[in-house]
This record gives structure tokens, C-alpha cells and sequence, in this order.
């Protein structure tokens, strides 16, 4: 019998908890902290109200109008009825399709590879980790500039290295390309398959420390069964990994699904939806007809008739965080009886639809797309065979060369693809501006000078568009960071009526896309002049900030011992005070995590600071860099010095605040 041992008694003039006879009817109604929850929470809540809620509600009505002249029309439904027969949207609408799927498959496969590879390391894992997420780090812009350079036709370095490998002629011979040299970005049967891979590139590193993630917290012993049993390498992998990671594929692939299919700065960036509209998602389009062509209303219904797709997902993937939180979801037991052979179906069906849509969707890029996926996939289960093969046998050591042989070689080419736009940016920017007309010493230059750097902070205004970006996002990072500290607080700690329902509308507009926010929030600068200002990406940019750094927050509050804070509340301290002087301390890991995550969106950003700034000396470096480009005229040297620039504080921040980002992110998300 186990004994239960009273609290102390609080000491004289301490304030004791109230308990339910002494709350008032108010308290009893809408929750005991209620007044201070509604402090702790205003902040967070008017800006969520007044910047995500207030413009979607504001955008509704503007795609119920129509622009004659200076006046904005009623028009009722006809914006969404006219979307049936533009040609233009259905084309945006299959190609933010096929631009998503594609995409997830190889991030999927990929990133699974690399995390099944870094996972069997016994030494260098950190670092090898570290240097994988730098693409995933590194800034947009500079993502585009890197691989728009490399798959140039004429100066890229892609089209000299196959030539001479002879890949690219075979790749001809193959009919994978049309002709050689390939025109990769400029032939409209190479550039959505071009656009995909920068993307696969960039999202790799998200997926494969994700499914690393997922993979340490598989118990050992599930394998040690198998063994036992007799399980084969690749038995083992179907029938525990894979169903030790299916959770996490699941909110990853969801997550990942919902930024991709909104994507518009790294289309933009490449192509600006060319050649023709091969590449053109819906959100170029909703750009197109909102802000280049003013028809607010149209671009307006572009972006809404998207929204049952988008909450689609958000569905899934809020269900998913909750059910990872332990809320009790409605429906749940009825799911739970779902019969197994139904699950199991399910998957295979939803395959089988995508799988057809994407055949139709996009035939040529469909076959291609096969053979490329089929090759990895024979590589990987002919290395597995020769494995298990050797392992029946009895060839330990045999197997055991063969997979480290193989795990080697797999580690080097992922490497390989993966540091080599950023090796390449490197150099480039040391280089003079001979040496990168005439590809003189291309992978290693001879001398190395500092003119591309000289030249950047002459003829631009870099070191304006370099304080811009830094007062935009100190000052956006602040208000993301006291607005998700109360308000995190809150609705972890304090009781009160509403609190879940909070929880979710936050997450819901964490996910929500900028492509559904930008027409409405632009209309509302306008109306009080604060286009091409500053104001306008700091009042904004906490659209994307407020949202994850509240609910990273919330689960990283929640994951403090309460038992601190209650010593604190007995020795006197008012629940303010305790807040300040003992929750917040213990909780600067998750206060540097967010700090990290909202300055580094922040300094990414490009289609709030793109659609709202057109003047030169506002435009932070993410545009400011665009704009460098000149239709055909593209100062590699300099933009490769101006990459450098922009992407080493990020990596600087990342590699210093690693600790604390994991431990940060752990208990928030772990609680969240």
C-alpha cells in the first residue's frame, strides 16, 4: 500500500492555491487563470488575428470582385467560374502536382538512404550530419543561383562534367535528354525535371535527420529478434524499420508536402515559371493575375480554390501532432477499430491513385522519372542481396566488407551531390572575372583574388540590402520571441477555457501557406502606405515566426518540471515572477532554438520582401540579389561572392547553436 505524502504547508502570507470551492463563478466558467491567460496571450493572439486570420477572411471577400478602373466590382462566384476554363491555372494546378510528388518520392527515397547510412556510422556521424544540413540551411537565393550556374547550357559546369565523362552523350543515346549539350533550365521537357532536383537537393537533408531521428528511437531489441529469427537484412528492414519510421514518413512527407506544393520562390528564382509555363506552380499564377496584372479578386480565387488541398494535409498533419501529444481525438476509437487488412490496403491504394494521376499528368517526365528511381532502387536491393547472400552462408566478414564498401561508396556520391553546388560557389567567388568567362581552372583558382568581392560592394548596394536584412530579422525575431514566450507559457501552464482550441489555431496557421496571405496583406500595406518600408516585413514576417516559435514553445514549457514553479508559487512569488525568474532560465535551450529558426526564416524570406519592396534601398538580400540578374546578363562572380556572404552567419549560427537546437527542438517537439 503505497503512502501518499502531504505537501508542505505553505509558510505565513504565502497565497495558497485556490481550490474549486473558492473560485468565482467567472473563474468556474471560463477557468481559473483566465485573466492572466488573456494577458499572456493578447499579443500573440491580435497579431495572429490581425495579420493571418483578418487577411484570409479579407481575401474571401476579394475574390468576390472584380477591378474596373479604379473600382473594385462585386462580381459573386464568376472569379471561380472563370478559373474552370483558364488555361493558365490548370496548367499552375498540374504542375504544383507533378512539381510536389515527384519531388517527395526522391526526398523520400533519398533522404531514407542517407539516414540508414549515417545511422550505421560509429565515428564522424556529427559531423557527417552537420554538413548534410547545410544545404537545408543555406538561403534560397542562393540554393537557385548555384544550381542555375551549374546547369547553365553554354558556362555550367554540369554539361563540361558529363560531356567529359561521356554520361551526357549516353544520357542522349538514352533519350533521357532530347539532344546534347542539354539546355536544363530552357528546354520545357528539362526544366520541370531540373526544378525537382534543386528541390530533392534542398529538402534531402530535412528528411534524412528527420528518419535519423526515427531511427534511434527503434529498440535494438526489435532487431536482435529478428535475428534471431533468422530475419535477412532487407527482412529486417520491411518489417521493423519501416514500421518503426512509418510515423515519421507520415508528418514528414505531410509537412514537407504542404511547403512544396506552395513553393514559389525557388520556381521563381530558376525559371520564373519557363519556359512558356512548363514550370509555372499556382502561386506564380495567383502572383501573375494579382500583382503584375492587378486583378486582385483572381488572383485572390486562385489561391482560395487551392484551400480544400492545403487543409487536406494540414488535416492530416495536425491530427498526427496531436495524436504525438496525446489529446484524445474525436473519432479515435472508432478509427481504432478500423479493421487491419483496411490500413493496410489504404496505402496501396493511395499509391496506386498517384501513381496514375502522375502517368497522366506527365508521361515523359513519368518513364524518365522511372528509370532513374528504378536504377537506385536495383542498386540497393542488389547490394542487400549480396549482403543476405553472404550472411546465409556464413561470410560474415565478407557481408560485412561488402556493406562498408558499399555504404562508403553510397556516403561519397551523396556527399558529393550534396556539397558540390556549394564547393562550387565557394571558389567561384574568389575567382577573377577572366577565369569565370573562360572556365579557366574551374575547380580550383589560379589566383585566388578577391575582385568578385570588390566588384559586389561597388556597383550594388550590397552593404544597404546586408543591414536591411539584419534590422528585419532582429527586429522580427524580438516580437516572435516575446509573443511565443507568454503565449507558450500560457497555454502550457495556465487553466483556462479555450486553451486547445488555441493550440490548434496556432498550428493551423503555422502551416498555412504565405501564397494565401500576400494578396490580402499587400492590399492592406497599401491602404496604410506602408509598402517599401521596412515596417512592412517586420509587421508581416511574424505571419510564419509567431506561429512554430508558440507551439515549439508550448511543448518545450510543458516539459519543465511544474514542480519548480509551484516551490516558487509557495515561497511567495507571484505566478508572473515565476515565470520570469524560474520557467524562462531553464528554458533558454527552447528560447535559442526559436530564436534560431524565426532569424533564420526571417533572413531567408524572399515573397512577402519580394511582392512588397520595389525600391532599391529597402530590399533585403534575398531580392536584392534577384534583382543583380538582368535578363540574360548574370554576374556569376559576384553573385557567388554575395552567396558566400548571406549564407556563412547562417552556418555560423547553426554549427554554434547545434546543442541547443536539438535540445531545444527534442522537448518541443517531443511535448508539442
Amino acid at each position: 500500500m503505497t503512502s501518499v505524502r502531504p505537501a508542505p504547508a505553505p509558510p505565513t502570507g504565502a497565497p495558497s492555491p485556490p481550490g474549486p470551492g473558492s473560485l468565482t463563478p467567472t473563474q468556474r466558467r471560463l477557468g481559473r487563470d483566465w485573466r492572466l491567460a488573456a494577458v499572456f496571450l493578447a499579443p500573440t493572439a491580435l497579431l495572429v488575428s490581425v495579420l493571418v486570420l483578418l487577411p484570409i477572411a479579407r481575401s474571401i471577400g476579394t475574390s468576390t470582385t472584380e477591378r474596373h478602373g479604379p473600382d473594385n466590382v462585386f462580381v459573386g462566384i464568376d472569379n471561380y467560374v472563370a478559373l474552370a476554363g483558364d488555361d493558365q491555372f490548370r496548367t499552375g494546378v498540374v504542375n504544383s502536382f507533378v512539381f510536389t510528388a515527384y519531388a517527395e518520392i526522391f526526398k523520400v527515397v533519398l533522404g531514407l538512404a542517407a539516414a540508414l547510412l549515417l545511422h550505421r556510422l560509429r565515428r564522424g556521424r556529427a559531423l557527417l550530419t552537420g554538413l548534410l544540413l547545410v544545404p537545408w540551411v543555406v538561403p534560397t537565393v542562393v540554393t537557385a543561383f548555384s544550381w542555375r550556374s551549374l546547369l547553365d547550357p553554354i558556362f555550367g559546369s554540369i554539361n563540361t562534367l558529363l560531356t567529359a565523362s561521356g554520361i551526357g552523350p549516353l544520357l542522349a543515346g538514352l533519350h533521357l535528354v532530347d539532344s546534347w549539350p542539354a539546355g536544363w533550365l530552357s528546354d520545357p521537357s528539362l526544366a520541370m525535371p531540373s526544378v525537382i532536383l534543386v528541390n530533392v537537393w534542398k529538402g534531402v537533408p530535412f528528411f534524412a535527420v528527420c528518419f535519423l531521428a526515427g531511427l534511434k528511437a527503434i529498440p535494438a531489441d526489435q532487431y536482435e529478434a529478428a535475428a534471431i529469427d533468422g530475419a535477412s537484412s532487407w527482412s529486417r528492414f520491411v518489417h521493423v524499420t519501416l514500421p518503426g519510421l512509418r510515423h515519421v514518413i507520415t508528418v514528414t512527407v505531410t509537412l514537407s508536402s504542404i511547403w512544396t506544393f506552395n513553393n514559389f520562390d525557388l520556381v521563381w528564382l530558376l525559371t520564373q515559371g519557363g519556359p512558356g509555363d512548363v514550370t509555372a506552380p499556382y502561386v506564380l499564377v495567383a502572383y501573375s493575375k494579382a500583382i503584375l496584372q492587378l486583378q486582385y479578386g483572381a488572383g485572390a480565387a486562385v489561391t482560395l480554390v487551392m484551400l480544400p488541398v492545403i487543409g487536406g494535409l494540414v488535416f492530416v498533419l495536425v491530427r498526427l501532432l496531436r495524436q504525438d501529444s496525446g489529446v484524445k481525438l474525436p473519432g479515435r476509437t472508432r478509427a481504432a477499430r478500423w479493421p487491419g487488412a483496411g490500413r493496410k490496403v489504404l496505402p496501396w491504394i493511395v499509391t496506386a491513385m498517384v501513381t496514375g494521376l502522375l502517368a497522366w499528368a506527365s508521361p515523359e517526365i513519368f518513364w524518365k522519372a522511372a528509370v532513374v528511381l528504378g536504377v537506385i532502387l536495383l542498386i540497393v536491393a542488389g547490394i542487400g542481396r549480396v549482403v543476405s547472400v553472404l550472411e546465409d552462408r556464413g561470410g560474415r566478414r565478407a557481408s560485412s566488407l561488402v556493406t562498408n564498401l558499399g555504404s562508403g561508396v553510397a556516403l561519397a556520391g551523396l556527399l558529393a551531390f550534396v556539397l558540390g553546388p556549394l564547393y562550387w560557389i565557394a571558389v567561384t567567388a574568389f575567382k577573377s572575372e577572366g577565369q569565370v568567362v573562360t572556365h579557366d581552372n574551374d575547380l580550383w583558382p589560379t589566383p585566388w583574388t578577391v575582385d568578385q568581392f570588390t566588384a559586389l560592394f561597388t556597383n550594388q548596394p550590397f552593404g544597404r540590402w546586408y543591414l536591411n536584412t539584419v534590422l528585419v530579422s532582429a527586429a522580427s525575431t524580438a516580437v516572435a520571441l516575446v509573443c511565443a514566450a507568454l503565449a507558450g507559457y500560457a497555454l502550457a501552464r495556465l487553466r483556462f477555457r479555450g486553451a486547445q482550441g488555441f493550440t490548434v489555431t496556432v498550428l493551423l496557421t503555422y502551416v498555412m501557406p504565405g501564397a494565401l496571405l500576400f494578396i490580402p496583406l499587400y492590399q492592406l500595406l497599401i491602404g496604410v502606405r506602408l509598402t517599401d518600408s521596412l515596417w512592412s516585413l517586420v509587421l508581416t514576417y511574424p505571419t510564419f515566426t509567431i506561429p512554430f516559435a508558440t507551439w515549439l514553445l508550448t511543448g518545450y514549457f510543458a516539459s519543465i518540471p511544474i514542480d519548480l514553479e509551484e516551490a516558487a508559487l509557495v515561497d511567495g512569488a507571484t505566478r508572473v515572477q515565476a515565470f520570469r525568474r524560474v520557467v524562462l532560465p531553464l528554458a533558454k535551450p527552447g528560447l535559442l532554438a526559436v530564436a534560431l529558426f524565426t532569424l533564420t526564416n526571417a533572413w531567408n524570406e524572399f515573397l512577402f520582401a519580394f511582392v512588397f519592396i520595389t525600391k532599391d534601398e529597402y530590399k533585403t538580400l534575398p531580392v536584392g540579389m534577384q534583382s543583380m540578374i538582368a535578363g540574360d546578363v548574370v554576374p556569376q562572380g559576384q553573385l557567388a561572392a554575395a552567396s558566400l556572404l548571406v549564407s556563412i552567419p547562417v552556418v555560423v549560427m547553426y554549427a554554434f547553436g547545434q546543442r541547443f537546437l536539438t535540445e531545444g527542438l527534442t522537448a518541443g517537439a517531443v511535448k508539442g
